[in-house]
């Protein structure tokens, strides 16, 4: 794990990149931060998570970290032990963690719950939705941290480095660190509420948008041509043929719109 700092003094504010390290690009975000060395108002600590599997290229060494929080000092993987640094790293910060998806090319913030923080913070961010996990926060990094996770994009691709990078300085212009304003939106807000699982095969599809929500009697996805078909409306998120080993994503509900206030005459 590297750490490294702008500004001087404590700092209550973190950037976190390479949780996974298939997912580089917030790690040129921080890099490129460290490069220009821009004056902040605020100390702001950099932090690059998972410097073994960023160099082998793989999304985790043992296990994956954002499922390995808290974590354990002895812990018999090199993800839990890693778990268990970065927490105590990160004690007393606002997080802001970087991942990328293969699922949705558009950026969107992912919290624990709809704190006061959150529903301050990611409207002023460049993001298009915000999602809630609800009861599906079990060993991610938020779980233990405030943290506000963002999707930068598409895994791998130049854009996602550069959203990295545009979210990056939008959050710091938000909490104070870096100087400027950012421009509120109406942002909707989505909620977990289930898993969609998928049994093993050799070929998966999926046939849905991502945010668009399904109507009962909509096919959704198939494993080896055996179509899957909704039940009830739901929305999906993270929904992807590949994404992850044993589920396609997730069904969410929408549960609002944030509107930003007017601004003062």
């Amino acid at each position: 794990m590297r750490v490294a700092q702008l500004g001087s003094g404590t700092p209550e504010i973190a950037v976190v990149a390479g949780v996974h390290g298939d997912e580089p690009c917030g790690v040129r975000a921080v890099k490129r931060l460290l490069d220009e060395r821009p004056t902040v108002e605020r100390p702001v600590k950099l932090v690059v998570v998972n410097e073994a599997a960023l160099e082998r290229q793989v999304r985790f060494v043992d296990e994956d970290l954002n499922r390995a929080f808290p974590g354990d000092s002895h812990a018999k993987t090199h993800e839990g032990r890693l778990a268990h640094e970065l927490i105590e790293e990160l004690e007393g910060c606002l997080s802001f963690s970087m991942h990328s998806t293969q699922s949705h090319a558009e950026p969107f913030a992912i919290v624990n719950e709809l704190s006061e923080t959150a529903t301050e913070l990611v409207p002023q961010l460049p993001v298009a939705t915000m999602v809630e996990t609800s009861n599906f926060a079990e060993g991610r990094l938020f779980s233990e941290v405030d943290t506000i996770e963002v999707e930068c994009g598409l895994q791998g691709t130049e854009t996602a480095a550069q959203n990295a990078d545009r979210l990056t300085r939008a959050f710091l212009t938000a909490v104070g660190a870096l100087p400027g304003d950012t421009v509120a939106r109406d942002l909707p807000v989505y909620r977990l509420t289930d898993v969609i699982r998928k049994e093993r095969a050799d070929t998966y599809e999926v046939f849905v948008e991502n945010f668009a929500e399904v109507e009962p009697g909509d096919p959704f996805a198939a494993a080896d041509g055996d179509t899957q078909v909704a039940q009830e409306p739901f929305y999906p998120v993270l929904m992807s043929p590949n994404g992850y080993r044993n589920v396609f994503g997730y069904a969410a509900e929408k549960v609002d719109v944030l509107t930003p206030s007017p601004a003062a005459d």
